[in-house]
């Protein structure tokens, strides 16, 4: 009676019912809570690994952040005199030549450097991988990222050259660009996922991708654009997935060049290396870690 007179409830009230929506429901609720922690951390870690390889590569130097415009420009350069001047740029029409030269070449500077700390990956930071418990694949985006980072800086040499000889840019490099470094992210996420983990195994590996990357710069159209007109011979050429990508970088300043077919098998290409060195980094993670 006392209860009742004063509102309280009995001491033992019947569990309330719950009802399936409401079961299910109810966790899915928290879930996406933890996967931003997760995702925060992961973005946390990425950028602080990132930060830290920049800074360890240039704090030692006295010029500094300026050598991830030297490199290149002096790359270009040497490209430029040799291909442009003595050899007559190999049958290439298009005007200025800098540009057409420098567009191909900086992002082939930044896909090269990828592949090639790709095979250190793992044996440079072998103790802090077995003890620092974040993804294994974040220690392969910050090189990514790294390089990224560079790329975007040594662009700047691009936009001294278009002022110098009064080159405006296309309209579409607004979406060329962007598109362009997507497509060589993918690219290059999936080629680092396979070759990270496997020169773990196979210490040769790093020779066979410094002698591939050699093979590949000339093959790839960094120095020249080819026109062919066999269609077989077309699409085979197309399958190197760089040489779609590079179309694209150089079509912000010449978009009449830009092979859609060359574009399209790129992207298959990438997303197909993307897919498979997803499942290799995935399953080769646990054997990496043992072995190190």
């Amino acid at each position: 009676m006392s209860d009742r007179r004063s509102g309280r409830p009995p001491p033992n009230p019947p569990p309330p019912r719950i009802s399936v929506t409401a079961a299910v429901s109810a966790p899915r609720t928290a879930r996406p809570a933890r996967r931003q922690t997760y995702w925060s951390r992961y973005r946390q870690a990425l950028w602080l690994l990132t930060s830290r390889d920049l800074k360890v590569r240039y704090t030692t130097s006295a010029l500094g952040y300026l050598w991830s415009i030297i490199d290149p420009l002096l790359m270009g350069l040497i490209y430029f005199v040799v291909f442009g001047l003595i050899f007559k740029r190999g049958g290439v029409s298009e005007e200025p030549y800098i540009l057409f030269l420098l567009s191909a070449v900086l992002p082939w500077t930044w896909f090269n450097g990828n592949l090639s700390d790709a095979t250190r990956a793992f044996r440079q930071e072998a103790k802090l991988i077995r003890s620092v418990k974040i993804p294994r694949s974040i220690w392969i985006l910050r090189q990514i990222a790294s390089k990224g980072i560079e790329f975007v800086i040594s662009l700047s040499i691009i936009v001294f050259f278009a002022l110098i000889t009064l080159t405006a840019p296309s309209p579409l490099t607004f979406v060329y660009l962007p598109v362009a470094i997507a497509m060589q992210v993918l690219l290059t996420v999936g080629c680092n996922f396979i070759i990270a983990p496997l020169s773990v195994f196979y210490r040769d590996l790093e020779r066979v991708v410094k002698l591939g990357l050699r093979v590949l710069f000339y093959a790839a159209p960094v120095l020249y654009h080819l026109n062919i007109g066999n269609p077989l011979l077309h699409f085979l050429y197309g399958l190197n997935p760089i040489a779609g990508i590079l179309d694209l970088y150089r079509g912000c300043f010449f978009p009449q060049i830009v092979d859609w077919v060359y574009v399209v098998e790129s992207l298959i290409v990438s997303v197909i290396l993307f897919t498979i060195g997803a499942v290799v980094f995935r399953r080769s993670v646990p054997r990496v870690l043992k072995e190190l």
